[in-house]
């Protein structure tokens, strides 16, 4: 079970990276901001900052799950379990917001929210 929850939590940290470079690095280039919904150029101009800071707690988020992951592999796994749980429960938590947010979102919200929630319970049972 233990390389079944460090799969999910690396596969959720590394499509977290994928958001932050999105939504904090590509996010005027259409082919991205259209992915987002973003009705044309200038919004995604216009929205270009709040994207920007998004993507960076993306970024942490995938941060703090691979740090979680080198604690609880390099022997520490009591803070390493604690900060994988905290990453990954804040990336489903992130999500569940997101589809709250209206049905239009409920398919980015799964894709945000599958890898961390199979992560969270694998590593509840590792």
């Amino acid at each position: 079970m233990s390389v079944v929850a460090s799969v999910f939590v690396g596969l959720a940290a590394l499509l977290h990276v994928y958001i932050f470079w999105m939504e904090s690095i590509a996010w005027t280039r259409p082919q991205v901001w259209k992915r987002f919904s973003v009705a044309d150029q200038a919004t995604a101009d216009v929205t270009r900052p709040m994207a920007y800071n998004q993507g960076f707690y993306n970024l942490f988020l995938a941060v703090g799950a691979a740090l979680g992951l080198v604690l609880w592999w390099s022997g520490s796994e009591t803070a390493g379990t604690a900060l994988v749980l905290f990453a990954t429960g804040s990336m489903v938590a992130a999500a569940a917001v997101l589809a709250a947010s209206g049905r239009r979102y409920l398919r980015a919200a799964l894709i945000q929210g599958t890898l961390p929630l199979l992560g969270f319970l694998a590593m509840l049972f590792a």
